[in-house]
């Protein structure tokens, strides 16, 4: 098995117990931090809004430092929130990266123009809570550009209507079904390791050693994995604990993406390119150590690097009920890129026209977007007509 495939493997067994524990608000793939310095190891890393002391934290609340063979890393990004924010107003022609907002809503940024699959027409990419209102939206609801934050006026600036939005789940809806009894496998507190043949530990090590590199090389990256002994030499073990909060966790209702289309009055007034990037040529995926970049309302042109894939994150909501957590699974953590107002913002390789993504959530030291792939099939568009 490759390391990926054991990483990917242990989060899946192990994400719900880490999620239940106090303070832990996400998981994922990384490399591991060490005093702020990025190592060449791939980990699985827990974040926390903000860490504590060993002693202040309750042996139970404990990330242990090690998973099946697979060492942990624990790493506080603060408090993650739906990004909104303020700008200038754009006329005649409007491009992407710059304020909009459903006319409820205090800002966003204009992600991309993309087509529609079945019409062919053009529509406004952004996110839920910014066209949608976090859910509190009618379908036909005026779209301001700029913003109303930014003095958007309604009707003056109404530039676009809103055609169609993926629902938020949040935690505690009370119209969530009851799941299937879950399979539960919570985190050992002894890992257990399993005695491989005398070739199978060394083929396992080179495997992963090779795997480590390749991804180091494809991401333009001069760091290449180590591997322990106890990487290549554990197998999953099981301990019977904390099942009541783990099947808690599973009650909990995950969301995928956090998107929303507006249909513009007038597409002639919308260009196709992103401001200080230009048009956008293709999709790609997302990998670990990406240089990427973004125009947002409020930051503008930033840069910064993928440092998790595959992550589950707590996001807070402001909504009309007051404020509310939405649980995000398989979305990826980037350097703090971002601020208020830069939700919807396009994330683009940093040395292509390549999309990979959507951002919607950050905090001071990480920004949190959706691959563009899993965005385009969902919402059923694309970035060219036809």
């Amino acid at each position: 098995m490759s390391l990926f495939n054991q990483l990917t493997e242990v989060q899946r067994r192990f994400q719900r117990e880490l999620m239940a524990k106090a303070g832990v608000i996400g998981v994922g793939i990384g490399f591991r931090d060490v005093k702020g310095e990025m190592t060449n190891e791939v980990t699985l890393v827990v974040l926390v809004e903000q860490k504590a002391p060993i002693d202040a934290i309750s042996p139970e609340d404990r990330v242990p430092e090690e998973i099946n063979g697979i060492r942990t890393d624990v790493i506080e990004v603060g408090k993650i929130v739906a990004q909104l924010g303020s700008r200038d107003r754009y006329r005649p022609v409007i491009p992407a990266g710059v304020t909009i907002g459903h006319y409820r809503v205090t800002a966003g940024t204009l992600g991309a123009i993309v087509y529609d699959r079945v019409t062919g027409e053009p529509l406004i990419l952004s996110n839920n809570h910014v066209l949608a209102n976090s859910n509190d939206a009618l379908i036909g609801d005026p779209i301001l550009q700029p913003a109303a934050l930014d003095r958007g006026q309604n009707p003056a600036d109404v530039v676009a209507r809103l055609e169609r939005f993926k629902a938020l789940r949040y935690i505690g809806d009370p119209d969530l079904p009851e799941p299937p009894p879950p399979v539960v496998t919570p985190i050992p507190t002894t890992p257990t390791p399993t005695t491989p043949t005398p070739t199978s530990g060394c083929d396992v090590a080179s495997m992963i050693a090779g795997f480590g590199n390749a991804l180091a090389k494809a991401n333009g990256s001069e760091k290449r994995l180590t591997v322990t002994n106890s990487q290549a030499q554990t197998a999953m073990t099981y301990a019977p604990t904390q099942r009541t909060t783990v099947m808690a966790q599973a009650a909990m209702p995950e969301n995928l993406l956090d998107c929303a289309l507006a249909k513009p009055i007038n597409p002639s007034m919308f260009s196709a390119e992103i401001r200080n990037i230009g048009p956008i040529l293709g999709v790609g995926t997302p990998r670990l150590g990406m240089q990427i970049r973004k125009t947002g309302r409020t930051t503008d042109t930033t840069q910064g690097v993928v440092n998790l894939i595959n992550a589950t994150i707590d996001v807070g909501y402001n909504t009309l009920a007051g404020p509310r957590t939405a649980r995000f699974v398989n979305q990826v953590i980037a350097s703090g890129m971002s601020q208020g107002g830069d939700s919807g913002s396009l994330i683009v390789e940093m040395n292509s026209q390549i999309a990979v993504g959507l951002l919607f959530a950050g905090s001071g030291t990480a920004t949190i977007f959706t691959p563009i792939e899993r965005v385009l099939a969902e919402m059923n568009v694309a970035f060219a007509a036809g």
